[in-house]
């Protein structure tokens, strides 16, 4: 109820500028698999990708993949990739309290920062994809964007603190649906951002392969769309 309650109330509003379609690839946790398969397929179709890091899962097996390390973290920030914010030991963020989302986040803060004092973490995604009315204030007090898992493209009025996220998730969708994706981006000159986690031939129920990456990066160079991080489509989105 709480997630329902925060996609219409509280808004953070602002209008993207129409007639500008771009895509954005974002990966939450991170998976090793993440970040050295699919962070360099994105390099390799001229983008980059925004990752958002829970600093206690680094290093650690999930039951799923292995977390990335401290140095894959460093690597990817120093070849262009976003570093972003989930929080540190990955609660639903509705289950915390106010003092303890804010300590959470403030660790993984500390710890990402340590690694590379220019990561800035300026935008957040809800772990599972979960959004709070009552954290939504805080939370853009603290970030330029908070991600959610709604799927769909975020066009003209849009709210910051809960952008909208297309599953780029195996079980989830094909190749058929990646393309359907991008049909409605086109028609809506919006902007798509898709989510996934792991990136293997065999990919758990959160993640994709790399063909089906490869797929969507392809869709939108055939578009000639820009591929942004988050951090980048602010930007061009005045933000």
């Amino acid at each position: 109820m709480d997630n329902r309650l925060a996609r219409h109330f509280r808004p953070a509003l602002h209008r993207l500028p129409a007639g500008q379609p771009m895509v954005s690839f974002t990966f939450d946790d991170i998976p090793d698999s993440a970040a050295k398969i699919g962070a360099p397929l994105v390099e390799a179709h001229g983008g980059h990708a925004t990752f958002y890091v829970a600093g206690g899962l680094l290093q650690r097996w999930s039951g799923h993949w292995q977390g990335s390390d401290e140095a894959g973290i460093i690597a990817l920030h120093a070849r262009g990739h976003e570093i972003a914010c989930h929080t540190f030991s990955h609660p639903r963020v509705a289950d915390l309290a106010p003092v303890a989302l804010r300590a959470d986040i403030a660790e993984n803060r500390r710890y990402l920062t340590g690694l590379d004092a220019s990561i800035k973490l300026e935008n957040f995604a809800y772990p599972y994809g979960l959004a709070s009315l009552w954290h939504k204030p805080f939370l853009a007090g603290t970030f330029r964007s908070s991600r959610g898992t709604l799927p769909g493209v975020n066009r003209d009025v849009v709210d910051l603190q809960v952008l909208r996220a297309t599953p780029l998730v195996s079980v989830h969708i094909d190749r058929d649906g990646v393309e359907r994706s991008f049909d409605d981006l086109m028609a809506s000159g919006g902007w798509l951002i898709f989510y996934s986690h792991d990136v293997a031939a065999n990919p758990s129920p959160y993640g994709c392969t790399p063909d089906l990456l490869r797929c969507a990066l392809e869709a939108a160079s055939r578009r000639k769309l820009p591929i942004v991080t988050v951090a980048q489509a602010l930007d061009r989105a005045g933000v």
